[in-house]
């Protein structure tokens, strides 16, 4: 048995047709094949599979939706190219899967800052998306990365803030949370006045933006208060 075909099976073995069914009530729709695994079941797959740039290459040309979900959990990122991720990228066709790949594959890539840049104002809504929520997976897993490289991209954030388009006012929010919500009093000062700005606006979508990152900031700083 191949490993493609292991890794396959294993997928199928695991799918339930309660997931399955259920992934609209989450604004999950895609156009490719689904097999319905649970994400902890997906990710116990790719531990036992290990990193294999090659299969998760296999098993993205699959376009079976949980397959792809698996390549952001096999794919080795010392090994994943621009050129692959604004490929796979432009392949996105709903939130989960565009959030898994930056989540756990995307940002433990050195191009990860070059592609929110890049990608921060394509038109393609998954694309634009992928900016803001690679960008909110770099301010919460880079622990050590100084304030620099997120205080240039606070600018990407209010430039997108007045796209009206759900999955990517909801990134840009959560991109703009999460820089927010890092140790440095740097980027919480910088991050709160994008917010108050926004939350000022005449547009009623960089408003949205803005207040419910203010609302966020505000609880979080007083638990921190406690």
């Amino acid at each position: 048995m191949s490993r493609l075909d292991e890794a396959l099976a294993l997928l199928e073995a695991a799918g339930e047709a309660r997931i399955r069914d259920g992934y609209g009530r989450y604004g999950i729709v895609t156009t490719n094949r689904v097999i319905g695994v649970p994400m902890g079941a997906i990710q116990a797959i790719g531990k036992a599979l290990c990193r294999d740039h090659a299969l998760a290459s296999e098993l993205w040309e699959t376009e079976f939706y949980e397959a792809r979900l698996l390549c952001a959990y096999v794919d080795d990122p010392a090994l994943v190219t621009p050129e692959q991720m604004d490929r796979w990228a432009r392949d996105f066709d709903n939130w989960g899967i565009c959030d898994t790949l930056c989540f756990a594959l995307f940002d433990r890539t050195e191009h990860a800052f070059e592609m929110v840049d890049r990608w921060a104002d394509d038109e393609a809504e998954y694309v634009k998306r992928a900016s803001f929520a690679l960008l909110a997976s770099l301010a919460l897993h880079r622990k050590a990365e100084p304030d620099e490289p997120f205080l240039a991209r606070l600018k990407l954030i209010e430039v997108a803030a007045d796209d009206g388009r759900n999955f990517v006012k909801k990134g840009v929010n959560w991109a703009l949370r999460a820089i927010g919500g890092r140790k440095s009093e740097v980027l919480r000062t910088a991050a709160r006045e994008v917010a108050h700005r926004l939350a000022a606006s005449s547009d009623k979508v960089e408003r949205w933006v803005g207040k419910d990152a203010v609302r966020a900031f505000a609880k979080a700083d007083a638990k921190a208060g406690d």
